[in-house]
């Protein structure tokens, strides 16, 4: 499950996975960025923080992940990873060349140091 809180007074989305990603997550986050861009605009930043990713648990999983990046990819101006997980260490060096979006990663006990960031100006 992907868990998913907008920060109203910031407008940073922070996601936190609990076990594997499904596709329904996706298609579920996808209906609450939306909405979100629709009403608000657009986000100021992404935090996905989990101290180890727990992975997709199908392909279909990973498709829906991949498209939502693809559809969202100019509406978020920074991502952090904030995590010790192998794979968000080195995320921001795959995904620059995918989005728009500043990223960067953090160590899962610098989530403070993250928002920071996320919360600066561009």
């Amino acid at each position: 499950m992907l868990h998913h809180k907008i920060d109203l007074d910031t407008n940073i989305l922070t996601l936190t996975p609990d076990g594997e990603l499904s596709a329904a997550d996706f298609k579920q986050l996808t209906d609450v960025v939306d909405a979100y861009n629709q009403s608000s605009g657009p986000l100021r930043g992404l935090m996905i923080l989990t101290e180890h990713f727990p992975g997709w648990d199908s392909f279909g999983a990973l498709f829906q992940h991949l498209k939502f990046v693809r559809e969202h990819r100019d509406r978020v101006k920074k991502v952090a990873a904030v995590s010790d997980s192998g794979i968000l260490i080195v995320m921001p060096h795959i995904i620059d060349h995918f989005v728009q979006a500043e990223v960067r990663h953090f160590d899962y006990a610098d989530k403070a140091t993250a928002l920071q960031w996320l919360s600066s100006p561009v």
